[in-house]
């Protein structure tokens, strides 16, 4: 049975989760304001203890889950930090967890995982593959599908950002985040226009294999064959089938932007030198959004929202170095 996600559903999953979930920093960019000549602000996601916004919607869906349920434990296909907030989630609560991922997905992804006690499954070459072994393992052993983004208590979850945004800004005029299934793009939206209609929601995906993106166009899900990113974390379809997002995302995002390998190369090295952070790729689309100006004319308070840090120490040093060598 397909369910209405209201703002109330968000408001739910904040108290649901706030034993495992911690609210994020906000932080001010001079930088960033003094470059788009408005307020800009980061949402560092990258602080929680799994290193990305992906532990909220994981531990909402878990955590709303019967005894029994839980008890028979739980799966998931994932490009890699959702499967690390199921794989978090499940240790605070003792149960099992399988995570079915891809050959793509970055080794430092994997091995923290694995460090974390679940059970992974390499399965195909993206995450499409992933996702049929992990319906697999539903029918064989009656483990329960944690969905990385189409299901609506992952997208309750992933919108109680948007509820700590208007605590720290409640003059917020735009946010800007990744696109890529559109479960952190759907929570936000709903979460910032149930509150104030007029906030700007803006998406941003790379530039190859952006399947939200080519839908939208299409004006239906379609495929996309995967392909190499920096922005790894938004590799993945959106399902033929989608229930939530594709809609959602219609409804609540204003525009959608793509940025180039060079581009996000750029974001990376720019929050490194500046805000001496090292973050993947994906979160770095908003801030190279913003560097190659491809918002228009931003103005007013944005919010960036900086969604992990999961990176492969060695993709960063590339990233930084093809930025410094141009």
């Amino acid at each position: 049975m397909i369910m209405n996600v209201t703002i109330h559903d968000i408001w739910k999953a904040r108290k649901r989760t706030s034993q495992i979930v911690k609210k994020t920093p906000f932080l001010y960019s001079s930088v960033l304001s003094d470059v788009t000549g408005a307020s800009v602000y980061l949402k560092l996601e990258n602080f929680h203890e799994t290193g990305a916004f992906k532990l909220r919607g994981a531990a909402n869906k878990i955590l709303s889950l019967t005894v029994d349920e839980q008890k028979r434990g739980v799966t998931t296909f994932s490009t890699g930090n959702h499967g690390l907030a199921v794989a978090y989630v499940a240790k605070q609560l003792g149960i099992r967890a399988v995570i079915c991922i891809s050959n793509r997905v970055p080794k430092a992804k994997v091995e923290r995982i694995r460090r974390l006690g679940a059970e992974i499954e390499v399965f195909g070459h993206g995450q499409d593959d992933a996702e049929k072994r992990c319906y697999q393992l539903q029918e064989e052993q009656g483990l329960t599908v944690i969905k990385p983004f189409d299901d609506p208590y992952v997208i309750a979850g992933q919108g109680t950002i948007g509820l700590e945004l208007l605590e720290d800004l409640p003059d917020l005029d735009m946010v800007v985040a990744g696109l890529s299934g559109g479960g952190l793009i759907s929570g936000l939206g709903l979460a910032l226009k149930s509150t104030h209609p007029g906030i700007q929601v803006i998406g941003v995906s790379m530039e190859h294999g952006a399947v939200m993106y080519e839908s939208l166009k299409a004006g239906k899900p379609v495929i996309l064959d995967e392909q190499e990113t920096l922005a790894d974390s938004l590799l993945g379809g959106i399902g033929l089938d989608n229930q939530y997002t594709f809609r959602m995302v219609q409804q609540y995002m204003d525009q959608a932007i793509l940025v180039s390998e060079e581009e996000i190369a750029e974001g990376m090295a720019y929050i490194f030198e500046n805000h001496r952070m090292a973050v993947e790729g994906a979160a770095a689309v908003g801030v190279a959004a913003l560097l190659r100006k491809k918002i228009g004319k931003p103005n007013g308070n944005i919010a960036v929202v900086i969604s992990g840090c999961n990176v492969d120490i060695s993709a960063h040093l590339n990233a930084v170095q093809k930025y410094i060598s141009h």
